[in-house]
């Protein structure tokens, strides 16, 4: 089997992240101070960020240069592999050429170092000691305890309790790393204790555990807040895998004419994705461009294109982006992550526009192709990624009744050694599917602040 792997060298790291707002067809509606109801400024996010990464934030030049500690680190495991899934063509009978770029090589086990060594960089420069952060199925949480290891910070994680439960391996790793976890809402803080005393078996969200968080980091001089997605500089960030895409796939001499990822807060997708995404803004290509989510917390397809709390207790600024309210708790049968109530701001407006579609998945069709593609490709998927891989096949089966020969790229963004209670759950015809109810999602959006 020719082109199996197409391997890059330490060279093909990239020297610069991508930064989309240089190149949307309009500006990013801003953010709003919850109080006053007018755009922010960098003064009131000095106390949850260091000034470089909230220039990054608001930046509209097209190319950030990566620092070179900061490539340092990522030399651990970058660039990663682009690999053909040539089993996974064969089982499928498919005319399409499947392509899938995995990041599951990094220490934590998926995509979420790229930013996260970032953000810690830039946090010991500024002098800062410690950093907060939530996580939801703990790959952000375990991203950030290796980065903060690396650059000798302390690190405090809220994990979100269903997932603490569900997951005490990812915990662990946090642990080994030298973070201190907890499970969320919990009574380190008085969101958590509040929370706690309304509803004392919650299972915990991440508009929750990110309300802890901030108010954990707000309260210390020493301490920042840490965001695993959403956030346009955390998109940015992870513009290295599709940049190290393109130039795998200029080695080949091949474009895709399908880019698939899965989103909660965005990251995934978008670091894949917003290379690509910038040849299509130009006229360049006719990529087509999908964002995956599940039916149990379908922000694009069921949410309402509006301003929003970023968390559930209400102490960050409103950001406009599609949203599920702010007050959203996803099902405790909910198996994976991509659990957030929003969007990244910048997907939001990208499918707002008709550049990006969304569409949702029940998670036991997406356990099926993570299982078919375990068996073909040998590696265990982790149930995010998943959603994109039973899109990709969707996809690839078209092809097979039509036979058009496509090119299709997708992000495997983590492994899923540390999910296995999942897949027993699926292999043991237990796991649930869940569409989120229509008056569920009218409910929580009446609580959406008015501007």
């Amino acid at each position: 089997m020719a082109d199996t792997k197409v391997l890059l060298e330490e060279q093909d790291i990239p020297r610069a992240w991508y930064n989309i707002q240089a190149d949307l067809p309009k500006p990013l509606p801003p953010v709003v101070h919850p109080g006053t109801k007018k755009p922010i400024g960098p003064d009131d996010l000095a106390p949850l960020f260091p000034m470089a990464l909230i220039g990054q934030e608001v930046s509209q030049e097209r190319w950030i240069e990566i620092p070179e500690e900061v490539r340092e680190v990522y030399k651990l495991w970058r660039p990663t592999p682009l690999f053909r899934a040539h089993r996974l063509e064969k089982a499928l009978d498919t005319p399409a050429r499947i392509y899938y770029k995995y990041e599951g090589v990094s220490p934590a086990g998926s995509h979420k170092p790229n930013t996260a060594v970032a953000q810690a960089f830039y946090n010991k420069a500024q002098g800062v000691k410690r950093l907060t952060t939530e996580t939801g199925a703990g790959q952000w949480g375990s991203a950030l305890a290796f980065s903060c290891r690396q650059f000798g910070l302390e690190c405090k994680v809220y994990m979100v309790k269903v997932s603490y439960q569900q997951k005490p391996y990812r915990r662990s790793m946090m642990e080994t790393w030298g973070a201190s976890v907890v499970a969320s809402p919990s009574q380190d803080t008085e969101g958590g204790r509040s929370i706690l005393a309304e509803h004392p078996n919650s299972p915990g969200s991440l508009g929750i555990a990110i309300s802890e968080a901030v108010e954990d980091a707000a309260k210390r001089e020493d301490t920042k807040y840490s965001l695993g997605s959403v956030l346009n500089h955390v998109l940015m960030h992870q513009t290295v895998i599709g940049q190290e895409c393109k130039t795998a796939f200029e080695r080949l001499g091949e474009y895709p004419d399908m880019v698939i990822g899965c989103v909660g807060g965005g990251s995934s997708f978008g670091g894949i994705a917003f290379p690509f995404v910038k040849d299509k803004l130009e006229g360049k290509s006719k990529v087509e461009l999908i964002a995956v989510e599940p039916e149990a917390a379908p922000s694009i397809t069921r949410g309402v294109y509006t301003y929003d709390f970023g968390d559930t207790v209400g102490l960050t600024p409103l950001i406009k982006m599609f949203t599920l309210g702010h007050t959203f708790v996803p099902p405790a049968i909910h198996a994976g992550g991509l659990r957030y109530h929003g969007m990244s701001p910048l997907i939001s407006l990208l499918c707002d526009e008709g550049i990006i579609e969304a569409r949702a998945v029940h998670q036991n069709p997406v356990f099926e192709a993570a299982v078919l593609f375990a068996r073909t490709e040998g590696i265990v998927p982790a149930p995010e990624p998943a959603h994109a891989i039973k899109v990709a096949i969707d996809e690839a089966l078209k092809c097979k009744e039509s036979g058009q020969a496509k090119t299709i790229l997708f992000n495997l963004c983590g492994h899923g050694y540390f999910d296995m209670a999942a897949y027993d759950a699926y292999l043991s015809g237990r796991l649930e599917d869940y569409a989120y109810p229509r008056a569920e999602v009218e409910a929580a959006l009446r609580g959406v602040p008015r501007l």
